[in-house]
């Protein structure tokens, strides 16, 4: 459970920007003129920290759990915004958290095969072998 964590507190953090106002979050981040990059990024955290729980907990498939926990997490996300003033839901957002998620997995994908090719046992790793 505690592996969890993080990612709960990732979207607690998400749920608490998307319930702001367009005024609040340009006052939260006036140096901020476009949030479009802020879905990409936010979501690609969120990806990683699924995915970081999903391992810890052996789960199976943990880079389509991931990524199908995010577009569900996104698919509320937008919801929720019909409820704040100012704000609406937008499938182009979703879109964005959604390629934020996925360069995320891909990212975790290529590290993960790229450390295991690398730790393939080698001719003078008969240790290695034994095990």
């Amino acid at each position: 459970m505690l592996y969890w964590l993080p990612a709960l507190f990732w979207m607690l953090f998400i749920f608490y920007l998307s319930g702001r106002t367009g005024g609040e979050l340009h006052a939260l981040f006036p140096f901020l003129q476009n949030f479009n990059p802020g879905h990409v990024a936010a979501y690609f955290v969120l990806a990683l920290l699924y995915y970081a729980a999903l391992r810890k907990n052996s789960r199976p498939r943990p880079f389509l759990t991931a990524w199908l926990l995010c577009l569900l997490y996104g698919i509320s996300d937008e919801a929720h915004q019909y409820f704040v003033p100012t704000r609406h839901p937008d499938a182009y957002d979703l879109l964005r958290d959604m390629l934020g998620a996925s360069l995320a997995l891909l990212l975790a994908f290529l590290t993960r095969k790229k450390n295991k090719n690398s730790r393939r046992p080698g001719p003078h790793d008969k240790q290695d072998l034994l095990q």
